[in-house]
């Protein structure tokens, strides 16, 4: 070959759009690369690496960081196996501290004694299908791991409907006992049952919540003013720890959800940041909030030791805890109910890197609503049972429920006719026309839905009064039930002072 036919063949070479590099065998000397080869690895051919030490002067790693090792590099698998080998999970770490994804093709080439003298490796660079292909992976992850929550949480939302008939009962049937018992001794029993079934009903709250199924009015709320009143009893009750909040100041009237449940999300998110605190002795939580076009980011991290890769897809799901033992023994609850809270206001929750590079972000993203925020609710004072009168037609499929509903309102004063389904209640208010003050209804019934008899029974009468009850209604359901006229909800189980509160507001004009 000319010197001539040289120069043009290595200016043919620079030009080609993928990276050239030689090398002799066995001892892997550099002969040879291209500009190509120059500009997807971030530096030219170099004389000081050969067989055995490759790997640090390149920057050949993994995808998932790890030094590539060198019994598996391209040059040294052409040479072992004496054909073409395509090797596609090489990240290059560049000088410059960039990094790219490349393919290589590694080829052996022989004399005509058949002794592989050199070999010679083409450099493809492949970030952006890695990048597409990291992208679809994730997608297709988060996918499946919201079928699989979307599951769990239809079980865990039907588990709540039927446990909460139960002590629903029990509870109604306890207050309406301890109001008439006169034996203190008695009266305190029939108090504690009372308390135990509150504790069973928040947990059965709890399961609601992931399974998307807790009661939530739609209004807007500022996230801020929500984060606002918290901030006080937050920084008051974690004392030894650093509390941050970063509020933005333009996010007022910005989501539509419901105050309380988004409450629940803060607090729940800061009480898992601060068990992950424990041990950690520059212990910080910062609580933030920003705009993004059409949404609002609420994030809270910490510095702890951050939630391990291997279990992250896991903490969203219900009695899924890391804390096992011990009186700071978790419930599994916590993130399960934030993340159906979160769900049922259309949002997304996801996981990131923390404080100082340590830690955990949750970062919640809810959409931005158009309309001015509502004023936060003040504290709603305790209201005693009062007494009424007057005919009250109660609507349940579960003939326990709608006795121990009966026998409380009687205890209130009322006259009450029962129901056990929307045909049987739509028979009765034809029978009764205008004799009936209000019509309890239960929103989940089979054959004939809480709606559709609701909607049924305005046919019959426009003006009726129809105050919903429910463990298991969507939020939705209720919402539009309540859009359309029904004049008030409670959710199973309730007190009888909540219970009677209801129907006197429902009552008053």
């Amino acid at each position: 070959m000319s010197p001539s036919d040289h120069d043009i063949i290595h200016a043919i070479a620079d030009d080609l759009p993928v990276g050239v590099w030689v090398a002799r065998a066995p001892g892997g000397e550099f002969v040879y690369a291209n500009r190509t080869f120059a500009e997807i690895m971030g530096q030219g051919g170099r004389e000081d690496a050969a067989v055995g030490g490759y790997s640090e002067p390149y920057g050949i790693f993994t995808r998932d960081g790890r030094p590539y090792p060198e019994d598996r590099l391209p040059f040294v698998r052409a040479l072992q196996e004496r054909r073409v080998v395509v090797v596609d999970d090489i990240t290059i770490h560049r000088p410059d501290r960039t990094r790219v994804d490349v393919r290589a093709f590694a080829r052996p080439v022989a004399d005509a004694a058949g002794q592989v003298t050199h070999v010679v490796i083409a450099f493809f660079d492949i970030t952006r299908e890695v990048a597409a292909e990291r992208a679809r992976a994730e997608s297709e992850k988060r996918l499946h791991r919201a079928q699989r929550l979307e599951a769990v949480g239809t079980l865990a939302g039907g588990i709540a409907h039927d446990f909460n008939n139960l002590i629903f009962g029990i509870k109604l049937l306890a207050s309406e006992l301890a109001a008439n018992e006169r034996d203190e001794g008695r009266r305190a029993s029939l108090e504690l049952i009372d308390d135990i079934t509150e504790r069973s009903a928040t947990l059965t709250r709890s399961l609601l919540g992931f399974a998307r199924r807790g009661k939530h009015r739609a209004a807007p709320v500022a996230i801020d003013d929500v984060l606002e009143a918290m901030r006080d009893m937050l920084e008051r009750t974690l004392t030894a720890i650093e509390m941050d909040f970063d509020l933005a100041a333009d996010l007022r009237g910005t989501v539509i959800g419901d105050h309380s449940q988004l409450e629940q999300v803060v607090m729940n998110l800061v009480v898992n940041a601060r068990d992950a605190l424990r041990d950690v002795a520059d212990a910080r939580i910062a609580v933030r909030t920003r705009s993004a076009p059409g949404t609002i980011v609420l994030e809270v991290a910490d510095n702890g030791p951050g939630i391990p890769l291997e279990i992250r897809d896991r903490v969203f799901e219900p009695y899924f805890t890391t804390k096992m033992q011990g009186a700071e023994r978790g419930t599994g609850l916590g993130l399960a109910t934030v993340y159906g809270i979160v769900a049922s206001h259309r949002g997304t929750i996801e996981i990131a890197e923390g404080l100082g590079g340590r830690g955990t972000t949750m970062r919640v993203t809810l959409p931005a609503a158009d309309r001015p925020a509502a004023v936060a609710p003040a504290p709603v004072a305790a209201v005693e049972a009062s007494r009424g009168d007057g005919t009250i037609l109660v609507v349940d499929d579960d003939a326990l429920v709608r006795r121990a509903i009966a026998t409380a309102l009687e205890s209130l004063g009322y006259t009450v006719v029962q129901a056990a389904g929307g045909a049987e209640a739509l028979e009765v208010a034809r029978a009764r026309p205008g004799a009936i003050r209000v019509i309890l209804l239960d929103m989940v019934m089979p054959r004939m839905s809480g709606a559709a008899t609701y909607r049924a029974l305005r046919e019959l009468d426009p003006d009726v009064t129809v105050v919903l009850m429910s463990g298991h209604a969507s939020n939705e359901d209720v919402q539009e039930l309540i859009d359309l006229g029904a004049r008030g909800f409670v959710a199973k189980p309730y007190s009888i002072e909540a219970l009677a509160r209801t129907l006197r507001d429902a009552l008053t004009p």
